[in-house]
């Protein structure tokens, strides 16, 4: 029998299969790839370049910067649940390395994104090829090798036939809710544009299912009767409620349970802020309702998480000495940290099965209405910061609980890192999943704008209100222009406290006097920190003027009111703006007894670093390792550890 056949070019055949992709979840398909970002170069304009040319039905964006390409493309994976993406296409030389950084925050926080760099020429007769770096102990090397460690598939394919085999490979790890990452697939600008006889069934219409896997039955009913012989359970609820579309089930078991939750950054918004069970945030950026919870709990139901350092307080959140953790996670990795028992499944199935299993099931009267007094109690913690008013700046709590106030419910808030990310964790008060979106596994400064770009493009309907500080727009601000060009609105909320505010704070605390973490120009040859107060020179910078070039309408604003009524403009406003608002840099909002691990010398002439090096020894003895797992015991014995004498008090946070 023979075989059909298509004479195309790599490029050309890896565009067309492209555009056939799907995914499946519970009925509903969806088209895996929305389009390409990218930058043309001369690494990738006459290959893939010209097979997008030749597929409009597969649209190409024109980007400004190739990190904030995959950025974009990262943002939209996830508001979309993983269900959808973006290739992105760059040449060679700096162009792909300019992608690495978004390779690493995608594959972070486990959100499949493709990347297609151009690479050096396989013939090799030519080399060296321009933006080539050479190798004196190899010829198979090019600057694509560097994304083999921030990558969860990498294939350099050096003949037009390998696309056969490499692509459904790349598909699989894309689409896959446990091995999901950035994708590289590395194209050498000679192979792109070399032709192969591909079969037509490459290009067929291709559904990738995405399984809703059970639990082993055997480990399901451990998990109840560990949940059974608790008394004081509680559940940490991270990404992976949000992604397998498992808040509604979530909902349900708490609510019958009583079991208390704690979010993750990733898993802000799996339930709302006003159920009385939802403690809110937990870890070192968490509240005091979820912390205080957490110190005693005897249980931890992890959900989605991957337990980070911040989730954990780096080890020093659970201080009950026989805690035990259940794991429910679609990956073996993280189902089995903390020595807990790896409930290995879906979220959703999961949680619906746990459910039936527990009928009858509830915590005790008492230990639910202390978590329902803890919840009252941080909501008005936070209507306190939010109801600050400080002058002559106004502090980064009120601003975001003017934010919080203005946005709606439908909103997306988008945020990566500075000093927003805790303050947002603690105060935002989340209305629906996708309500609070943080990049928090890389914390990447930049991915701000653009990521707003990629949530817009993913949820158009909704307002995307993208929290920036100065810090991080002045290393990444050029996707306002493409913004800008698409038709894209995002509201641009622009606080600007002449520096680096987090990284000053934790300077600070660590006794080095927020050294070379402000805007300003040296002194005697040098930078300066706090101690030298307002006896120095700030850097003026006008943020308005720079994003006014880029195409953006503009509100500047001076006071609380001035922002509040900017902030109901930029809604009603036609187009992409920046709101632009000065804010205190030395107010911040309280840690709420937790603390997180920032080495600090164990030698220096600095008595401030000295002192902070006492107080850090003494909660590194708060850290733990948790071996109180489902194979150290029977769960009496367990427990009756847990019950026992439980005297250890957490230090006040001093970081």
């Amino acid at each position: 029998m023979t075989t059909q056949t298509i004479r195309l070019t790599l490029a050309q055949a890896l565009i067309r299969s492209l555009k056939n992709q799907y995914v499946g979840r519970d009925g509903v398909e969806t088209r895996f790839f929305a389009g390409c970002f990218g930058i043309f170069g001369h690494g990738c304009v006459a290959g893939v370049g010209e097979a997008l040319l030749q597929n409009p039905d597969f649209r190409y964006y024109q980007v400004r910067n190739e990190q904030g390409a995959v950025h974009a493309a990262t943002a939209f994976a996830k508001v979309k649940n993983r269900l959808q993406t973006f290739a992105c296409v760059t040449s060679i030389g700096p162009g792909a390395t300019n992608m690495i950084t978004g390779a690493a925050t995608a594959t972070i926080n486990r959100l499949p994104v493709l990347l297609l760099p151009g690479d050096i020429f396989a013939r090799r007769n030519v080399a060296p090829v321009l933006q080539q770096i050479e190798s004196a102990h190899s010829q198979d090397f090019s600057v694509n090798d560097c994304f083999k460690p921030v990558s969860k598939y990498w294939d350099r394919l050096n003949r037009p036939d390998q696309l056969l085999t490499s692509l459904p490979e790349a598909l699989r790890v894309l689409t896959s809710p446990a091995e999901t990452g950035a994708v590289t697939l590395a194209l050498p600008q000679d192979v792109q544009t070399e032709a192969f006889d591909y079969p037509v069934a490459f290009f067929r219409r291709r559904v990738w299912q995405i399984m809703r896997n059970r639990a082993d039955r055997a480990a399901l009913q451990q998990a109840v009767e560990l949940i059974r012989a608790s008394q004081k359970p509680m559940i940490v609820a991270g990404g992976g409620v949000i992604y397998a579309d498992a808040t509604e089930a979530l909902r349900q078991f708490v609510d019958a349970t009583g079991i208390p939750v704690g979010e993750t950054m990733a898993g802000k918004g799996s339930l709302r802020w006003d159920h009385p069970l939802n403690l809110g945030a937990i870890g070192a950026t968490g509240s005091l309702a979820a912390n205080r919870m957490a110190r005693d709990a005897d249980l931890v139901i992890g959900i989605g998480t991957r337990y980070s350092d911040f989730t954990t307080a780096s080890k020093t959140a659970w201080q009950n000495p026989g805690v035990t953790f259940i794991n429910i996670n679609v990956t073996e990795f993280d189902a089995g940290k903390h020595y807990g028992l790896p409930v290995v499944g879906d979220a959703q199935v999961t949680l619906e099965e746990l459910s039936e299993m527990l009928a009858g099931y509830a915590v005790a009267p008492t230990y639910r209405a202390e978590a329902q007094r803890l919840h009252d109690a941080w909501d008005a913690e936070v209507q306190r910061i939010y109801d600050i008013r400080l002058a002559p700046l106004p502090s980064q709590g009120e601003l975001i609980g003017a934010l919080n106030d203005v946005a709606g419910p439908d909103a997306i808030m988008l945020n990566a890192a500075g000093s927003m990310p805790g303050d947002l964790h603690k105060l935002w008060r989340a209305t629906h999943p996708k309500n609070f979106h943080l990049e928090y596994g890389n914390s990447c400064m930049g991915y701000e704008i653009a990521g707003g770009l990629g949530a817009k493009m993913a949820a158009p309907a909704r307002d995307v209100f993208v929290i920036v500080g100065d810090g991080s727009y002045l290393m990444l601000s050029s996707e306002l222009v493409t913004s800008v060009q698409e038709g894209v609105k995002l509201i641009v909320v622009l606080w600007d406290n002449h520096g680096f505010k987090s990284i000053g704070s934790l300077s600070r605390s660590l006794g080095l006097d927020g050294f070379g973490t402000r805007f300003i120009r040296p002194q005697d040859g040098m930078l300066v920190g706090d101690a030298a107060g307002d006896a120095v020179e700030p850097l003026q910078i006008d943020f308005a003027m720079n994003a006014r070039s880029l195409g953006c309408h503009v509100i500047e604003c001076v006071t609380r009111a001035d922002y509040v009524a900017a902030l109901h403009a930029a809604k009603a406003a036609d187009r992409t703006t920046v709101v632009v608002i000065k804010n205190d840099r030395l107010h911040s909002v309280p840690g709420y007894e937790s603390w997180w691990d920032v080495a600090v010398p164990e030698v220096s002439e600095l008595p401030s670093v000295q002192e902070v090096r006492v107080q850090y020894e003494k909660m590194r003895e708060m850290e733990r390792f948790f071996f109180q797992g489902t194979g150290s015991g029977s769960d009496s014995e367990r427990l009756r550890v847990a019950h026992g004498s439980n005297t250890a008090q957490r230090p006040a946070r001093t970081a």
